[in-house]
């Protein structure tokens, strides 16, 4: 019976019980699709990431949630780095991921021991809240843009705490010309307690009805807030019930850097 590596890692905390689980599974080699999805769904949290090593500093990187592969996940991308610089050994100062879809994603060790990820920032277009994202939101956005996903805008952090959305009418709506499948949503005001900007993230079209910590988001909501706001450097709070999260981002042309930091909850080895 074959055993692999296993890891779960809370990223985006600073303890455990805070941010969001991802499990790593360092592998000499990727296994078939069907059986990555398959552990996937079994591990039954946000994501799974399947490392295989390339070089003496680089890695092949996949993640899949317990539905779908999706092209970028940065809680699991730090929850990796984290495995590698925790326990596997590594002793360097920067891991390279390169991935199929998102290029190569760097992640670096900062003397505070945090963790700096170099991520893409794709284009953002604003465009007209409809009635029915309204609807399904239970509240109306004051303002929405499309990219990655559907960013909604609310005026205070109180109003995102308090959204209880329809997921299953969330799951069939999405941004006009959007990069990724429908369903997908970052709901965000400006300020909250001691940070910059307040959020949370729905996502119902990838398989989960409510993401606790999500890098690939703050890509996005780092282009939005400095495009509406000029802030090009933020503390942001995902402010998913019962855990919440810290991610600091520092928006530079068309990368952002996401700082975190991640801790171990479980090692072991999973049986296929």
């Amino acid at each position: 019976m074959p055993a692999l590596p296993f890891y779960q890692v809370d990223a985006f905390a600073s303890r455990a019980f805070e941010g969001n689980q991802a499990c790593i599974m360092p592998l000499e080699a990727f296994l078939a699709d069907d059986v990555m999805l398959a552990i996937a769904a079994e591990n039954n949290v946000a994501e799974t990431a399947y490392i295989v090593r390339t070089a003496e500093t680089s890695w092949h990187l996949r993640w899949f949630t317990p539905a779908v592969e999706v092209p970028l996940c940065g809680h699991a991308t730090l929850a990796a780095a984290h495995v590698l610089f925790t326990h596997e050994g590594f002793a360097g100062d920067a891991i390279s991921f390169d991935t199929v879809k998102s290029g190569r994603l760097t992640v670096r060790k900062l003397k505070d021991g945090r963790l700096e990820m170099d991520f893409p920032s794709a284009p953002v277009k604003e465009f007209v809240v409809t009635d029915d994202v309204t609807a399904a939101l239970g509240a109306r956005p004051v303002q929405a843009w499309g990219g990655m996903f559907y960013a909604a805008m609310f005026e205070t952090p109180e109003t995102v705490r308090a959204l209880a959305p329809d997921l299953k009418a969330l799951k069939s709506l999405g941004a006009p010309s959007g990069d990724w499948d429908r369903g997908n949503f970052g709901c965000f005001a400006p300020g909250g307690d001691g940070v910059d900007v307040t959020s949370r993230f729905f996502a119902p079209g990838s398989g989960i009805d409510e993401d606790p910590a999500t890098g690939s988001w703050h890509t996005m909501l780092a282009r939005v807030m400095s495009e509406r706001f000029g802030k090009d450097t933020l503390g942001c709070f995902q402010a998913y019930p019962g855990r919440g999260a810290r991610i600091d981002t520092v928006l530079q042309g068309e990368r952002v850097k996401l700082i975190g930091r991640a801790v171990t909850t479980i090692e072991g080895r999973f049986f296929l």
